[in-house]
């Protein structure tokens, strides 16, 4: 059987030549070896980027928890004033509900400002007053104003929840922990949770908020304090499996 340029018994067609060329270049390119130590950081760096971007998003689980608990928190206070949020990011627009939640946590009545608000201006201004209140109680605000919460930046709110949870329910005498030596008005919110923690589990040594939390037993102890039974072999846990 007569066999064409290329074929098996004839000479290579320049086709061929030159496609067989092409691919040995191709793989020079790309390299033969295996991946070099600077291609494996870097591909470890995108993942790790990717995995932050995941965690960053604004559907991330933590995200929705932390929303929740704050939510709770705040109906928590509201029901005292016969009212509650149903939703964190949009429910505090018009002032009406932050400036509830602010007269029940201080006990305070707060100055006059208008009670049925539909313009823009209207909501601006409540909100603007409940913000002026925190700053007489010797509450410091930083990097928000009225419009973020009249526009429902959610995350701006979470970090004013987080504010007042710090100084109405932490730095405030109102947690169930002992005292630990001087009077309440010396120690800073942070001295107030961490006293809290040291009461909730007094036979592990906790010192501060970082590296006594790297291992997650600490975490393991004081969630089965709170919560008796959902972390019961905390004492048995691998100090080596963190992530675990």
């Amino acid at each position: 059987m007569a066999g064409r340029s290329g074929d098996r018994g004839g000479p290579p067609s320049q086709d061929f030549r030159r496609g067989s060329e092409q691919q040995q270049a191709f793989q020079y390119r790309r390299g033969s070896e295996a991946p070099t130590q600077e291609e494996k950081d870097e591909e470890y760096y995108d993942e790790a980027m990717a995995n932050a971007e995941r965690e960053l998003a604004e559907d991330a689980e933590w995200k929705r928890i932390q929303e929740n608990t704050f939510t709770r928190w705040t109906n928590e206070h509201l029901r005292q004033a016969g009212s509650s949020i149903n939703d964190l990011e949009t429910d505090f627009s018009n002032g009406l509900k932050l400036i509830a939640l602010l007269e029940v946590l201080s006990g305070k009545k707060m100055p006059r400002h208008n009670k049925k608000p539909t313009f823009r201006s209207q909501k601006l201004e409540n909100v603007s007053i409940a913000l002026k209140f925190l700053e007489t109680e010797g509450v410091h605000l930083v990097n928000i104003d009225s419009t973020d919460i009249t526009d429902c930046k959610l995350k701006l709110i979470m970090g004013l929840i987080w504010t007042l949870i710090l100084h109405y329910s932490i730095s405030m005498p109102m947690y169930d922990g002992p005292e630990l030596g001087g009077p309440v008005d010396d120690k800073t919110p942070k001295q107030r949770l961490l006293g809290w923690m040291q009461s909730k589990i007094p036979g592990v040594p906790i010192n501060n908020f970082t590296s006594d939390w790297q291992n997650g037993i600490k975490v393991g102890a004081l969630v089965d304090s709170v919560a008796p039974g959902l972390c019961p072999d905390w004492e048995d846990w691998d100090p080596n499996e963190p992530i675990r």
